[in-house]
């Protein structure tokens, strides 16, 4: 199966759906105002100005949209009609949007997807407001279909969204603590690094495969062992990521240059696999590079270059492929066979071995 063929035509399924309740213009007829009428006025100028033109702007911007696709798959492969949940398939992805809006403004990001990041162009006020109404506005999915949803079924999904975003905050902070220097980045192994990731990346895609199987009447067991499988490759989605940062020019051109992950001063795998087997002067050049922030090609070149030395990209490379098929293990069994159960472990592995 293409995956790229595959994603490529659910991306207009899912911003079509999107759109239907994040309207690129909001009217008094949005779905929002349905489920949540104003009391004295609309507002429409100021909530597309502030809201829905900055959130559109960069949603049309692209992205693979793999996280609700993921949702869509594994939907079918429990022996569900995938188009009878398309809503719900929104909610990770509206979610995981607006926490790159609002990452920007953490890391002072330059560019994004190949343009200036959503603050340089509407300001740090509205683009922090938009992402955080990212977080909350595809909920009304929930809110509207609710008549559809038992009272257990509604909670569960509820509670899932909760658990996430806690989780979501906690690995931002540590992400974040790290390469300020607020807590001792240089020391960290592994296991803390991967905590971090579950918390970060691995949230959105576990809360994707968690709801889909809730709503796919999935027992618990499988329920948590699905959103396991989802975390694992949204970590070595991330990995991927990480490792053609350093690697691809077109892929590093779209964050604006080779190393980007170096001039924030990030504590990638990478990074912390050279940190424990450099040598002491290779050890403090890389920590002082990072510790630099600096934007410098040549700088950043030279850091790559001693994470290449101790072959920490191929160490990453392997650390994913690993993630994913040890998971896939653990819930091949549960799945009756089927084409969608074919689709999802070659997206799986499609997720770790893309080139942009």
């Amino acid at each position: 199966m293409n995956i790229e063929e595959f994603l490529s035509r659910v991306k207009p399924i899912i911003d079509k759906t999107i759109e239907k309740y994040i309207p690129r213009k909001f009217d008094e007829k949005s779905v929002f105002f349905e489920v949540c009428p104003p009391r004295y006025t609309y507002n429409l100028e100021a909530l597309n100005k502030a809201v829905a033109e900055p959130i559109w702007e960069f949603l049309d911007r692209g992205g693979k949209r793999w996280r609700p696709a993921l949702f869509l798959l594994i939907i079918e492969a429990l022996g569900k009609n995938p188009e009878e949940f398309l809503d719900f398939a929104i909610i990770p992805e509206v979610i995981h949007n607006g926490t790159i809006m609002i990452d920007d403004v953490e890391d002072s990001s330059e560019m994004r997807r190949g343009k200036p990041c959503t603050y340089r162009i509407y300001g740090i006020d509205i683009a922090i407001n938009a992402g955080n109404a990212m977080y909350y506005l595809p909920l009304v999915t929930l809110i509207k279909n609710r008549d559809k949803l038992s009272k257990e079924k509604l909670s569960r999904l509820y509670e899932i969204y909760v658990q996430e975003m806690i989780n979501l905050s906690f690995g931002q902070a540590m992400d974040i603590a790290w390469h300020k220097g607020l807590a001792n980045a240089d020391e960290i192994d592994v296991e803390d690094y991967m905590q971090m990731c579950a918390y970060k990346t691995g949230t959105l895609a576990r809360m994707a495969a968690k709801m889909a199987a809730v709503l796919a009447d999935a027992n618990e067991e499988l329920v948590e062992k699905l959103g396991r499988f989802a975390e694992a490759i949204g970590v070595a989605f991330q990995m991927q990521d990480d490792i053609l940062d350093l690697t691809s020019e077109e892929f590093a051109q779209k964050k604006g240059g080779r190393g980007q992950d170096i001039t924030e001063g990030k504590r990638t795998l990478m990074v912390i696999y050279t940190l424990k087997r450099a040598s002491e002067n290779d050890r403090k050049r890389l920590i002082e590079i990072l510790n630099m922030h600096t934007a410098d090609q040549k700088l950043r070149d030279e850091a790559i270059a001693i994470m290449e030395k101790y072959n920490a990209i191929e160490y990453a490379k392997n650390y994913a492929k690993k993630l994913v098929n040890e998971s896939w293990n653990d819930i091949e069994a549960l799945l009756p066979p089927s084409s969608a159960k074919e689709k999802l472990k070659a997206f799986a592995n499609y997720l770790i071995e893309r080139k942009i």
